[in-house]
C-alpha cells in the first residue's frame, strides 16, 4: 500500500483537505495527515483522523512513539507528500531550509522530488515576487506545484489563489503514484 502524507497548513482552504484525505484513503492509499498548528485553526485533528483511518501529527516533540524519530521516520516512509493547502507562510519556510515544525522539519528530511505543493492563498500574497521566487526555488530543487485556480477567495477578492479543485489534486497524486509503480 502505497504511503501519502498529507501536509495541511494555515490556510482557509484547510477545510478541504478532510476531501482530500477521503478520496485518498478510499482510493487504497495509507494516508497519514500531518497538521501545522495554523491549519488547525481552520480544520479539527479529528476529522482528518476519522476520514484517513490513521492518527494525525502534529507535534514535532512527540513522545508517543518513542523507537521512532516522527518526522524522518515520516519523510522516509512516504512515497509522496502532498501539501494542500500550502499557504505562503508554509512555502516561505521551505524555501529557506526552516524547520520549526513537524511538517517543515519533515519536508527538510525528504527527498524533494516527493514533494508536491498545492498552494492557496490571497491573489496578491500567491503573485507577490517574494512567493512566486520561493515556488521557482522549490521547483528548481525538484518539488512539483499543482497551480491554484482563479476565482472568488474567501477575502473577497478575486484572481489566482484558489486551491485547485479537489478532483484535480487527487488524480495527480495517483497519477504520480501510478507512474512510480511502472
Amino acid at each position: 500500500m502505497k504511503k501519502i502524507v498529507l501536509g495541511v497548513s494555515g490556510s482557509i482552504s484547510a477545510y478541504k483537505a478532510a476531501d482530500i484525505a477521503n478520496r485518498l484513503t478510499k482510493k487504497g492509499y495509507d494516508v497519514h495527515c500531518v497538521l501545522t498548528k495554523a491549519g488547525s485553526e481552520f480544520i479539527t485533528a479529528l476529522t482528518l483522523e476519522t476520514l484517513s483511518k490513521n492518527r494525525v501529527h502534529d507535534d514535532l516533540f512527540s513522545r508517543e512513539e518513542p523507537r521512532k524519530v516522527e518526522h524522518i521516520s515520516l519523510a522516509e516512509e512516504a512515497d509522496l507528500i502532498l501539501l494542500a493547502p500550502a499557504s505562503a507562510d508554509l512555502i516561505a519556510k521551505m524555501a529557506v531550509g526552516l524547520a520549526d515544525d513537524l511538517l517543515t522539519s519533515l519536508l527538510l528530511a525528504a527527498d524533494p522530488k516527493k514533494v508536491v505543493i498545492a498552494p492557496a492563498m490571497n491573489v496578491h500574497m500567491y503573485e507577490n515576487p517574494l512567493t512566486q521566487r520561493n515556488l521557482r526555488v522549490l521547483q528548481k530543487l525538484g518539488m512539483e506545484v499543482i497551480e491554484p485556480r482563479e476565482g472568488h477567495l474567501a477575502c473577497g477578492d478575486t484572481g489566482r489563489g484558489a486551491l485547485a479543485e479537489v478532483d484535480a489534486i487527487v488524480q495527480y497524486a495517483d497519477e504520480r503514484l501510478t507512474e512510480r509503480m511502472i
